[in-house]
């Protein structure tokens, strides 16, 4: 706990999210960074989760915002069961389907998958959800100019009185003390996403800015914006760097978010799903010192720090992307996907904001054959995968990723190529290299390594397990 305690005393933003700590004398838990006066070393205690600080009886700091650091980066790459339940329990499982759901999701007994998360988060699933609504609540209350009885139920609370109840618990206070007076009444909810610095928006936006899709997703002036369906209706998403967004080589910054959504139920997996869309819940530190170790990658990682791994805001969508990018340019790609996705209905009253959404498995399925501006062999592979995922397989933060490539290589037409790049970008798998891919090769070559697939695989085990990160940075090189 030394090291802990010389993370406290130095303020270091590195940590943030890694731990809380809790000083006994005033019963408040604070992130790392916080800037108040050090305690005591014998007055701090240190939690796993700020769901475990709060389940030992201290209230989040005011002035750190414990609750709104970036997340671990340990639940955001592992693969275990531990990790896919963070992840779930984020996007809101919980609130909307209880434990028996997620512990449905993951294939383990409710007392089991209880165990494994108090034993390392020093929470179990339901202490984790409860304290996440609080924090969605307080953005709702701070952020909107909802009443507080629609923000105790768009936060998942079931009554009226357990919002209270957990609200004095966590913050110690009533709910209305953090009202303002100045929330807007316009249904956009403002937001500051954070992440780890150093983090390059150019690479980052202009990835996605590259692959947008007329109607779905747009780039201009510096600002990403797109549709998402969530789980109880339509929003739009407006995400840009703040100002010296790339911050230092120690501290944190921010990504600014406009969301309008048509049910304030939604806002829990809205955050979550744009924290994964930009990656940033990842240690930019510690994917970098893995691949500078590599003379190949020294010079790039140096001059183009923190490059992050895109990922998606739906997994279904990533894996049609994935089908209908095989063997087509990217521009061609995005002509093909504008041809398969409707008008969004909830658009019609949002001018200047996106008027389509990418299709459901259902709505896909429906589309009849000359819709499909591709060859019949692809077409039936994308109607083989959106009926595997009709049929109940996910391809979201919590699927089993090894499972799901199996499941993904048995169906028609998607081959290792097409598997890898939905785990690489809707799995979030941190350790895939496409070794065969164009665009790897050549940016392989770009940087004085092997071009031969077998020789670059080789090559690459020394980046392990940070090798999506390698291949973003070899498609950059292209």
């Amino acid at each position: 706990m030394e090291s802990y305690y010389r993370a406290v005393s130095s303020r270091d933003g590195r940590f943030d999210g890694r731990f809380w700590f809790g000083v006994t004398s005033t019963g408040i838990y604070c992130r790392p960074s916080c800037p108040a006066r050090t305690p005591k070393s014998e007055n701090v205690k240190y939690f796993p989760s700020a769901a475990a600080a709060a389940r030992n009886g201290f209230r989040a700091c005011r002035r750190c915002a414990p609750d709104a650091v970036p997340g671990s980066p340990q639940w955001d790459n592992r693969a275990d069961v531990t990790a896919r339940a963070v992840r779930l329990i984020g996007d809101g499982v919980v609130d909307r389907g209880g434990v028996p759901e997620l512990a449905s999701r993951l294939g383990y007994t409710e007392r089991h998958l209880n165990r494994l998360l108090t034993e390392e988060l020093g929470a179990g699933p339901l202490a984790l959800a409860r304290t996440q609504r609080a924090q969605t609540a307080k953005t709702l209350i701070t952020k909107t100019g909802l009443g507080l009885s629609e923000i105790a139920f768009a936060a998942g609370f079931g009554s009226i009185r357990q919002f209270n109840d957990t609200f004095r618990e966590v913050y110690g206070c009533a709910p209305s003390t953090l009202r303002r007076e100045d929330v807007p009444v316009d249904g956009v909810v403002s937001l500051r996403l954070s992440y780890r610095a150093p983090l390059h928006t150019g690479a980052l936006f202009g990835f996605l800015g590259a692959r947008t899709i007329d109607g779905v997703d747009s780039y201009a002036d510096g600002r990403y914006t797109r549709s998402m369906s969530l789980p109880h209706g339509f929003a739009t998403v407006t995400l840009w760097p703040a100002a010296g967004a790339r911050g230092d080589e120690t501290g944190s910054g921010f990504i600014e978010a406009e969301l309008r959504l048509s049910d304030m139920r939604d806002l829990t997996p809205a955050v979550a799903r744009c924290r994964r869309l930009l990656d940033l819940d990842a240690d930019p530190a510690a994917v970098d010192a893995v691949l500078a170790a590599d003379p190949a990658l020294a010079s790039v990682v140096a001059a183009e720090p923190g490059v992050r791994l895109p990922r998606s805001v739906d997994g279904f969508e990533m894996a049609v992307r994935a089908v209908v990018g095989q063997q087509i340019s990217v521009a061609g790609a995005r002509t093909v996907l504008a041809r398969l996705c409707p008008p969004a209905d909830a658009a019609a009253d949002r001018p200047g904001l996106p008027t389509r959404v990418f299709p459901t498995p259902e709505q896909l399925l429906e589309l009849p054959d000359e819709a499909f501006s591709m060859p019949a062999s692809r077409r039936r592979t994308l109607r083989a995968v959106a009926g595997a995922v009709r049929d109940g397989l996910r391809l979201d933060a919590g699927s089993d990723r090894a499972a799901t490539r199996e499941a993904l290589l048995a169906l028609p037409g998607v081959g290792p190529w097409t598997a890898d790049y939905i785990a690489l970008r809707a799995l979030g798998d941190p350790d895939v290299l496409l070794t065969t891919d164009l665009g790897t090769r050549r940016g392989a070559k770009a940087l004085g390594l092997p071009e031969d697939p077998a020789d670059l695989a080789r090559h690459a085990e020394r980046w392990r397990p940070w090798r999506s990160y390698a291949q973003i940075r070899l498609w950059r090189a292209a």
